[in-house]
This record gives C-alpha cells, structure tokens and sequence, in this order.
C-alpha cells in the first residue's frame, strides 16, 4: 500500500512539473549551462522539497539545523527514542497470526504519537529548563523500526555542575522499586 501511494505521488509530480515550477530550480540550470550538450541529461523528474526523503528535503533539514546552531549555538540535549513491539497500543491492534513486522501502518502510527507526546512533555513541561527550540529526525533501523533522534536547545545552559540532576546512571533497586528495576534491566542495558 504504501508503495502505491508513493507511486502516485511521485506520478503527480512527474505530471506537474510546469505548475510546480522546476524550471526556476538552479541546479538544472546549472547542470544545462555547465554541461552544454543537454541530450545527454535525458528527462529529469525534480522531486520537492515536501517529498519527504528527496535529496531536496533532507538539504532543506540540514540548512534547518544550520540555522538553529548559528542563533542559539551547539544543541544541549540529545534524546534518542525508539519504537518497542511490545508496546501495549501495538499489542492489542495485532490480529491473530501476525507479528508488528505484519503492521508497518500500526507501528509508524503508534511511534509518531508517542514521539509526539514525548517532545511535547520535553519542552512544555520544561523539565530540563526552558526549551528555546527542538527538531528531530527519523531514522529505520535495519529491523524494520523507527528511530528518533531529538535536538534539544535551551534557554539556559546545562552546566557541568547541574548534569548529575539531569542525567541518573544507576540501576533501581529490585526492593525499593522494582517496576523501575523491570524496565531499565529490559530496555536500558545492553
């Protein structure tokens, strides 16, 4: 399904480069003017910069990215988050017989909610201090699962002095709390 639609997408800008206006775009100039002998370019389908994963988006994310550094300076906190199959949501809209790997729709669903929902807590909660700005990219890992690696910039600079408040590096204890111990043991240590 989802390489249908892609499909038709990509058909529809294929269709419509006039009305999307590629002839503005100045690396096909360039590549005219510079190469002189236009037969051999063939026929160039530009993808914009909202089809996401085209060389022109991810450019446009890296200039992005350049503008938060140059205002605000390095990121202070980077958060990976990745998508679990055992979470409950996924669980429970498996039928039976399938596996997640069965339900790519269900899984890049319930991780952009959850990814959602954790940046919101991020930086409206201001846990960590006030939030200038954030961004973040999505990644597939070669198991088949998403994988978010968030920039944080805040108002206030994380000093050397305030990282022990802000980053634990400690195993629970099992007696005093062994929920926490449960889902640290699983998912933290590697």
């Amino acid at each position: 399904m989802y390489d249908k639609i892609e499909s038709e997408s990509i058909l529809y800008i294929k269709l419509n480069q006039q009305t999307l206006g590629v002839e503005e775009y100045i690396h096909l100039r360039d590549a005219t003017t510079n190469d002189g002998n236009v037969t051999d370019i063939g026929r160039m389908v530009i993808l914009p910069t909202t089809y996401i994963g085209s060389p022109r988006h991810m450019h446009e994310y890296a200039q992005s990215a350049m503008t938060y550094v140059r205002s605000y300076g390095r990121p202070h906190l980077l958060f990976t988050f990745t998508c679990k199959t055992t979470w409950s949501e996924i669980k429970e809209e498996i039928a039976n017989g399938q596996s997640p790997a069965d339900r790519h729709d269900l899984i890049a669903r319930m991780f952009r909610q959850k990814l959602i929902k954790r940046i919101a807590i991020i930086t409206n909660s201001c846990i960590y201090g006030e939030v200038n700005c954030w961004m973040y990219l999505i990644e597939w890992q070669k198991r088949g699962l998403p994988h978010a690696h968030i920039l944080i910039w805040l108002k206030e600079k994380i000093r050397p002095g305030d990282v022990d408040s802000v980053i634990r590096m400690e195993i629970p204890d099992v007696q005093h709390d062994p929920v926490l111990f449960e889902i640290v043991s699983k998912y933290m240590i590697h």
